[in-house]
């Protein structure tokens, strides 16, 4: 790492502080704080595929109310970082875009505005939720997201009541071990759940897509796990990492992997086909577990999606992943942090950042945000009817009170995220649909992270460079 100092702190208390904002300011204060839309016109390049119609919406009704022009372009899923390079290096550049961890604080460290003394920033109910570079605060999270395991609490109350089930409640799942012997039995015993209780599974575990759509949520949020321990074996900073990883906890996560393929109706052969639907598939009662996050709890929850779960049914638990199982927690972070292009003429940062501030105060804003987008927002807006009701937030919560450890976003140290997870999908695809060996999986691993983390950190042309080069070539 370069010796700017880097702060991306994911702890317990964040996420209460988050949480307990009921005695802050109100929504009738915070809808009618005062601010100038300015003559500027905002750009923002979106970062997460499922909020683009609610960003759409804000942006039509922003530019309705105020006369500001408001552009909103959302990168398509593993695509945000070429995205980024690419629109940056156009004349119109985004205005608003988003940093994720800390390589990336370096590589736009010419491109971020201080966001220091900014309303953003006096919002932010817990200053550890920024990108702290280079003597400024290069971006400010948006929201706060769980994810581990989703599941239907209502199939898995039937399942417990079978004679020999594997385990008889929720509290006895509580490890890798007894997680796979229930979905091991689940699977092998889905006609008799189904003769038994009406239920229509398919399968034990939603499938799991290696296509673009589906993969990051193994080689961004299983990978987690095995980059976390092991940064925490070596007493490095959880998320901004190392050079060199060794891989030590590569074997949990082939177990973790195996569960899910096997486990799963989905044929291992054609997962990189984009032909599954996880979301789907547990929706509609076909499946009783989903790795995913709290982002889901909005989509499941959708009466317009006709799924046939309620929000009554859901539940998430920790991906035990057979390491400290009795003491882990949800996998809490963020990747979305709001950043303002500085190079950006300066009436355009100045609409950018009063079109944010409406976001974070309005009621428009602040619905969109909650009820359409079902985030947990760190800022003292969301309060009263503006709360998370994200029920898999509160769980994280839940388990943080129990001494449950939140396990942080180790992955947000990812050098060269999409180049590095390609090779990752690659190797795992290559093993569970072609018979490949483990050991390929491995090298993708470890070996391709010394290699991105060398052209991030050392031996690339920065991507500044390579903007400005690009916008002085048009």
């Amino acid at each position: 790492m370069k010796k700017k100092a880097v702060s991306i702190l994911m702890t317990a208390a964040m996420a209460a502080s988050m949480l307990a904002t009921t005695a802050m300011a109100g929504e009738t204060e915070a809808s009618t704080e005062a601010f100038d839309p300015g003559t500027g016109k905002v750009y923002l390049l979106n970062f997460k595929p499922e909020t683009d119609e609610a960003w759409q919406t804000l942006a039509s009704d922003y530019s309705s109310q105020y006369g500001v022009d408001v552009t909103v372009l959302t990168a398509a899923d593993g695509q945000y970082n070429t995205t980024l390079t690419s629109e940056m290096a156009k004349s119109d550049a985004p205005t608003i875009f988003t940093v994720g961890n800390a390589t990336a604080a370096q590589t736009w460290n010419d491109y971020t505005y201080d966001l220091k003394d900014t309303p953003l920033y006096s919002h932010l109910t817990d200053k550890s939720l920024t990108v702290n570079y280079d003597g400024k605060v290069a971006a400010i999270a948006n929201c706060f997201e769980s994810y581990g395991i989703i599941y239907n609490k209502t199939i898995l109350n039937d399942y417990f009541q079978m004679d020999n089930a594997k385990a008889k409640s929720m509290d006895d799942i509580n490890s890798f071990d007894t997680l796979k012997a229930v979905a091991d039995d689940i699977q092998s015993r889905v006609d008799e759940i189904n003769d038994k209780f009406g239920t229509s599974l398919t399968e034990a575990f939603a499938s799991a897509g290696l296509d673009d759509s589906s993969s990051w949520r193994f080689s961004g949020h299983l990978a987690n796990l095995p980059l976390y321990y092991e940064f925490k074996d070596d007493g490095v900073d959880l998320t901004a990492g190392e050079p060199t990883i060794k891989g030590t906890y590569l074997d949990n996560f082939k177990n973790v992997w195996d569960m899910y393929v096997s486990d799963s109706a989905a044929d291992p052969k054609t997962l990189n086909s984009g032909s599954y639907n996880a979301e789907q598939e547990f929706g509609m009662g076909e499946a009783v577990f989903y790795q995913n996050g709290d982002w889901e709890f909005s989509a499941l929850t959708n009466e317009d999606n006709g799924y046939e779960v309620k929000a009554e049914d859901l539940g998430m638990m920790p991906i035990y992943f057979g390491v400290d199982d009795a003491n882990e927690g949800l996998c809490s972070g963020t990747e979305n942090f709001w950043a303002i292009n500085a190079k950006a003429p300066q009436e355009d940062i100045d609409s950018s950042l009063a079109f944010l501030n409406w976001v974070i105060t309005s009621d428009e804003g602040r619905k969109a945000m909650v009820d359409d987008m079902g985030l947990t927002c760190p800022f003292d807006t969301f309060t009263g009817d503006y709360a998370s009701k994200n029920a898999f937030g509160a769980e994280a919560t839940a388990l943080q009170s129990a001494g449950k450890t939140s396990v942080a976003w180790s992955f947000n140290a990812t050098p060269n995220v999409d180049d590095w997870r390609k090779d990752v999908v690659n190797a795992l695809t290559d093993y569970t649909s072609n018979g490949g060996s483990w050991d390929a999986v491995k090298t993708a691993f470890v070996d391709g992270w010394a290699h991105q983390w060398t052209l991030a950190h050392e031996g690339e042309a920065s991507t500044e460079a390579a903007t400005e080069a690009a916008t002085e070539a048009e």
